[in-house]
C-alpha cells in the first residue's frame, strides 16, 4: 500500500495522535492511480491489443492467446514503472475473504543470472493449492489442484508493491470455489434476461447491469483496549460486558461531529480508496458510540464487490496506522446498535435507462412497472433463500432486532408506487387513474399516469426497500462478501423475467397486444406477490405473526435457514440460470453449516477460558476480600450492631457465590455440548446441536458474568469495560 506522510502530534493526554498530510494534488490527480483502467491500458498497450480488449471486455467476450500475452506485457510494464515486484491472483474463496499467492516478475535467464517475466499465460490462468481452502466435500485434501482464471471485466491493481490480479477460482473438475464466479453467471443471467423484456420498450438494448451501491458499516476501537480484550481478538465481537450507563440513549452520535482521531483515519482511507478506484463518497457518525459508515458511489455489481473486498482488507491496516482497530463483526457490542452493509441494488441498459426510475411518458413508466412487479415476484418466491443468502452465525446477532432489518423478508413500496400497485390490480381498461395530484390518464393498456420520485417516506425496519429507482437490501451484513446476496438476488429475478416473457410471448402469440399482454401478466404478479408487501413496523410482534399466515419464511434457527439453498425450486431456480449445479449447491451449504459451527465453536472456548481463568479467579478474590472485611468488622462490633453493619456485605458475597456456581455449571454443560455436538458426522446436525444446545449455555453464562462485572471491585475487574471501549478519546 502506498504511504502517506503523517506527523505525530503529543496530546495533552499523552496519547500519540496522528494526522495525515493531504496531498498537494486534487483527488481527481491522483484517483486510480494504482488501477489498470482503461487509461493505462491506452498508454501502454498496442492500439490494436487495447482495442480488442475493450471491445472483448464491453461485450464480454475471450480474448486470444496473442491478445492475453501482450496484456500482460504492457501490464507488466505498467506494474513495475509503480514499483510492483510481485504480481498475484486475487480471488474471493468461501472464507468471506480474499486470497493471494505473491510471485516474483522473474524468471532465470539460462546466465546465472534473472530475467523479469510474465507472459500471458501467467495472467490468465494460474494453479494455486485448493485442499485448504472450504469446499464443502467437493475436493478431497489429497486432491490440491485448483484454477485460478483472469476476470477482465475487473481492473487490476497495486497493492503492497504487487500487483492484483481478479480472478475467478474453480476447482479440478470445473466447480465454482469461489464467490466471484457464481457472481459474474448471476449478472449474465440477469442481463439476458433483462435484455430479453427490455427489447419489449426499446429494441436497441443489448444489455442489461446490474449496479450495486454498498454501505459499510464499522466501529473503531483503540488498539491498546482491543488487545486487552481476548474476545474481540478471537471472535471479533465482546462475549461478555455489561452495558455502559451512556450509549445511543441520547442519540446524541448519529451524524454528530467526526472525532479528530477518526477524521484522520477516515481522510487517510479515502486516499488509499481513490488511488485504489473506490470511489468513496460518504462518510458519517453512525448511531451507536464509535460506530461510522463509509459509502461509495455506485458501480457495476462484479466491480463493485471486488471493491467492497479490498476496502475491508485496507481500511485494517490503514486503522492500525491510527491507533485503532476495525471491527466489521455485526454484533461487536451488546446493547447497542451492530452494524450491516446496505445493499443498494439496480438494474439498467446499455442505453443509459434506470429500469427502476418513473420515466416520464406511460411507455416508460410501463417498463418500470414491469421490472419493479418482477422483482417482487422473485423476492417473494424465494423469499427464504435471500434470507439464507445473508445469514451466519455472526448477523443473527443483528437481525430481528429493533436496530435492524427482521429475520422475515418482505419489500416496502411506499404510498404512492402500492396505490399503483393496488390500482393495477383492480383495473379496467378504461378506468381513469391518478395519483400525486396528477391529471388521471386513461388506461388505454399502457396508459401508466406520470409516477414521482421520492414522494413517500423511508421504512428503516424493511430488509428489502424500494427507495425511489433502487432496491435497498439492508440485511446483509457487514462482514459479509455482497456476493452471496447478489448471487441469489440476481438470479431470482433472471429466472422471473425468464418466465415473464414466455408467459407474455404466448399471449402476443394468441392474439394479444404487447402492451395489454404485460399489463395483464403484471396484474397477475401483483397478485401472486401480494404477501411480500408490506409497508408497516417489522419489528411488531403483529408483523411476525401476520407474516406467518401470510406464509412467509419466518425461520430463525440459523443452519436450518440455510436449507433454503436446497428446496426444490432453488435448485431449479440456479440450475435453470446456470449459476449454480446442484452438487455446487450442496458443497456450499455443507461449507455454510461448518462455518457455522466452527464460529460458535471459538466462541465457545474463548468464553469458557475468559470465565474459568479470568473472571471466576477475580470473583473469587473479590469474594474473599468480603470475607475478610466481613470478620474484622464483627470483630470490632460485637452482637446486633455488627450483624447488622456486615448484612450487605453477607448479600453480596452470597450473590457471587451464586453466580460463581451457575457459571461454573453453564461453562461444564457448555464443554460437554460442544464434545457432544463435535461427534455428529453430519455438518448440518451438529450445526443444529451447537444452535440448540452451546449457544443457549454461552447465553446464560454471559448473563451473570455481566451481573459478577457490577459486583466486583473496579480495580480488580481483568477486562476493560464497554465505558471505556466505547467512547473514543
Amino acid at each position: 500500500m502506498s504511504q502517506l506522510r503523517f506527523k505525530v502530534v503529543e496530546e495533552a493526554s499523552n496519547r500519540k495522535a496522528v494526522t495525515v498530510e493531504i496531498p498537494s494534488q486534487r483527488p481527481g490527480d491522483y484517483y486510480g492511480i494504482y488501477v489498470f483502467n482503461r487509461k493505462k491500458m491506452k498508454e501502454y498497450l498496442p492500439p490494436e491489443t487495447y482495442e480488442a480488449l475493450v471491445y472483448a471486455i464491453d461485450n464480454k467476450e475471450s480474448l486470444s492467446r496473442e491478445i492475453a500475452d501482450s496484456v500482460a506485457d504492457g501490464m507488466k510494464r505498467w506494474a513495475i514503472d509503480n514499483g510492483a515486484r510481485h504480481y498475484s491472483h486475487w480471488f474471493h474463496p468461501l472464507t468471506d475473504g480474499t486470497a493471494e499467492k505473491h510471485d516474483a516478475f522473474i524468471d532465470l535467464d539460462g546466465n546465472e543470472g534473472v530475467v523479469e517475466n510474465f507472459a500471458g499465460k501467467l495472467l490468465v490462468q494460474q494453479e494455486p493449492d485448493a485442499s485448504s481452502f472450504p469446499n464443502g466435500g467437493i475436493r478431497n485434501t489429497f486432491e490440491a489442484r485448483g484454477y485460478s482464471a483472469w476476470d477482465i471485466s475487473s481492473p487490476a491493481f497495486i497493492l503492497d508493491k504487487t500487483l492484483c490480479i481478479p480472478t475467478i477460482f474453480i476447482s479440478y473438475t470445473g466447480e465454482s470455489l469461489d464467490y466471484k464466479t457464481p457472481l459474474l453467471r448471476a449478472i449474465n443471467s440477469v442481463d439476458r434476461a433483462g435484455t430479453a423484456v427490455a427489447q419489449y420498450f426499446d429494441p436497441s438494448v443489448k444489455h442489461v447491469v446490474s449496479y450495486l451501491g454498498w454501505e459499510q458499516e464499522y466501529f473503531l476501537i483503540d488498539e491498546a483496549l482491543y488487545s486487552a480484550r481476548p474476545d474481540l481478538v478471537m471472535t471479533g465481537r465482546t462475549l461478555m460486558g455489561h452495558e455502559s450507563a451512556k450509549n445511543q440513549q441520547l442519540e446524541d452520535h448519529y451524524f454528530g461531529a467526526i472525532p479528530s482521531r477518526v477524521e484522520a483515519f477516515m481522510l487517510d482511507l479515502e486516499i488509499e480508496c481513490h488511488k485504489l478506484g473506490i470511489p468513496a463518497k460518504t462518510r458519517h457518525n453512525e448511531v451507536a458510540p464509535n460506530q461510522f459508515e463509509l459509502a461509495p458511489i455506485y458501480e457495476e455489481t462484479n466491480l463493485a464487490n471486488d471493491h467492497n473486498l479490498l476496502l475491508m482488507s485496507i481500511m485494517a491496516e490503514v486503522a492500525r496506522r491510527h491507533n485503532f482497530r476495525v471491527l466489521l463483526h455485526e454484533k461487536p457490542f451488546a446493547g447497542i446498535n451492530g452494524s450491516g452493509k446496505h445493499n443498494n441494488w439496480s438494474l439498467g441498459t446499455d442505453t443509459g435507462v434506470p429500469l427502476f426510475a418513473p420515466g416520464k411518458t406511460p411507455k416508460d413508466n410501463l417498463q418500470f412497472i414491469t421490472f419493479v412487479v418482477n422483482v417482487m415476484a422473485a423476492v417473494h418466491r424465494h423469499n427464504g433463500l435471500l434470507k439464507a443468502s445473508i445469514m451466519s452465525a455472526t448477523n443473527a446477532h443483528r437481525l430481528g432486532a429493533n436496530e435492524a432489518p427482521p429475520a422475515i423478508i418482505s419489500i416496502f413500496t411506499g404510498k404512492q408506487l402500492g396505490e399503483i400497485l393496488e390500482r393495477l390490480e383492480n383495473s379496467n381498461k378504461d378506468e381513469l387513474i391518478s395519483f400525486a395530484g396528477k391529471e388521471g390518464l386513461k388506461l388505454g393498456v399502457s396508459q401508466i399516469p406520470e409516477i414521482m420520485v421520492d414522494n413517500t417516506d423511508r421504512n428503516r425496519t424493511s430488509p428489502f426497500a424500494f427507495t425511489g429507482n433502487r432496491f435497498e437490501f439492508r440485511a446483509v451484513g457487514s462482514t459479509a462478501n455482497c456476493a452471496s446476496a447478489m448471487i441469489a438476488l440476481n438470479a431470482a429475478v433472471a429466472e422471473q423475467l425468464t418466465e415473464f416473457k414466455a408467459k407474455v410471448d404466448a399471449r402476443i402469440a394468441d392474439g394479444e397486444a404487447l402492451e395489454h399482454a404485460l399489463l395483464e401478466e403484471i396484474k397477475v404478479l401483483i397478485v401472486q406477490s401480494k404477501a411480500i408487501h408490506f409497508d408497516g413496523n417489522g419489528y411488531s410482534e403483529e408483523w411476525k405473526a401476520e407474516a406467518a399466515l401470510r406464509g412467509l419464511d419466518c425461520e430463525t434457527n440459523v443452519p436450518k435457514i440455510f436449507d433454503a439453498y436446497l428446496r426444490k425450486s432453488s435448485i431449479e431456480m440456479f440450475k435453470s440460470t446456470g449459476v449454480f449445479s446442484e452438487i455446487e449447491l450442496q458443497a456450499r451449504n455443507e461449507v455454510k453449516w461448518e462455518m457455522y459451527t466452527k464460529k460458535i465453536q471459538i466462541e465457545a472456548r474463548v468464553l469458557g477460558d475468559l470465565a474459568l481463568n479470568h473472571v471466576l479467579p477475580v470473583a473469587t478474590r473479590y469474594q474473599s476480600h468480603l470475607v475478610d472485611h466481613i470478620l474484622k468488622m464483627k470483630t470490632l462490633f460485637a452482637g446486633e450492631r455488627g450483624e447488622e453493619l456486615v448484612s450487605q456485605d453477607l448479600a453480596t458475597v452470597e450473590k457471587i457465590a451464586e453466580y460463581m456456581s451457575i457459571i461454573k455449571n453453564e461453562t461444564a454443560l457448555m464443554v460437554e455440548a460442544r464434545k457432544k455436538a463435535n461427534r455428529i458426522e453430519s455438518e448440518r446436525e451438529k450445526a443444529i446441536a451447537y444452535h440448540d444446545t452451546v449457544v443457549p449455555s454461552m447465553d446464560t453464562i454471559r448473563v451473570y458474568i455481566d451481573k459478577l462485572e457490577l459486583m466486583v471491585d473496579n480495580e480488580m475487574w481483568p477486562l476493560p469495560k464497554y465505558r471505556e471501549l466505547l467512547f473514543i478519546r
